[in-house]
């Protein structure tokens, strides 16, 4: 089992032991249930035998406290979830207090990345092949449509990856162009909808969380909005935006500080609502 020796490097690296641990945090869902059945367990066990509390922590949830591991939050706030899998809008209003204002309605803004750089014959993951691609455009005259869906805040990713591949079919010649395109039309969708969510909610805070979050691309169009609209836009630094422990650890303080510990009785979910 991988999770002992893991636990056992975190604890030499910051020269601590589990003496000085006051609580675990554990990602209780959602996700692959034969996983978070193993890491809730083994928290539990250990919470247990240390006689400490366990906190049990939603995984999209934690990616937003990636940025309270540099600076105090603000509130209220606008936070953008954009992962591999997932694509959502919140309204922050408190540490443990939001409101989903959007979700995506198909396809995640990282699964567009991850189709297109597969359509190009890129690796995996999507992201980071489609934005050094992107890197390289020079006439930056191709155009992806992006999806209108009304006055909602929700996404839709599924009909820019089939127009990618379309595009590409037409200008296999092109590939930086392509991937200018399909990396320009992703950001499109996320900054419009926060645009639309400015102009409805008065917030002076934008917190991104989430693996596409490293998108220098979409980096850029966030530091320009922010500037336009004279508000204060904050991105973890890109070793936070993916899944990682210190998300989980931020999040777990601030749960535990309120008290929402796990019972014997609570486990994994596989489904765990961003609500």
């Amino acid at each position: 089992m991988a999770i002992l020796p893991v636990v056992d490097s975190v604890l030499n690296l910051s020269n601590l032991t589990l003496n000085d641990v006051d609580g675990i945090a554990v990602t209780q869902g959602p996700g692959l249930l034969g996983a978070l059945l193993i890491g809730v367990t083994f928290a539990k066990t250990l919470a247990m035998a240390l006689e400490i509390p366990v906190v049990g922590v939603h995984h999209l949830q934690a990616h937003l406290y990636a940025n309270a591991l540099e600076e105090p939050l603000h509130f209220p706030a606008l936070g953008l979830l954009v992962s591999g899998g997932h694509t959502s809008l919140l309204l922050w209003n408190d540490y443990l207090d939001w409101d989903v204002l959007g979700e995506t309605r198909d396809d995640a803004a990282g699964e567009a990345f991850d189709k297109g750089s597969r359509i190009l014959g890129l690796g995996y993951p999507g992201g980071p092949e489609i934005e050094r691609l992107a890197r390289q455009a020079q006439k930056r005259s191709l155009r992806l449509p992006v999806a209108n869906l009304g006055d909602t805040l929700d996404f839709s990713f599924s009909g820019v990856k089939t127009a990618t591949k379309s595009l590409w079919q037409n200008h296999s010649d092109q590939p930086e162009e392509v991937a200018y395109a399909l990396q320009q039309a992703v950001v499109k969708a996320l900054v419009g909808n926060l645009e639309k969510a400015l102009a409805r909610y008065r917030v002076q805070h934008i917190y991104i969380a989430g693996g596409v979050s490293a998108n220098q691309g979409l980096r850029d169009a966030l530091r320009h909005l922010g500037e336009e609209r004279n508000i204060s836009i904050h991105i973890p630094r890109i070793e936070y935006c993916t899944d990682n422990a210190a998300m989980v650890a931020a999040l777990g303080y601030y749960r535990l500080r309120e008290g929402n510990t796990l019972n014997i009785f609570e486990g994994p979910l596989a489904t765990l609502p961003l609500s």
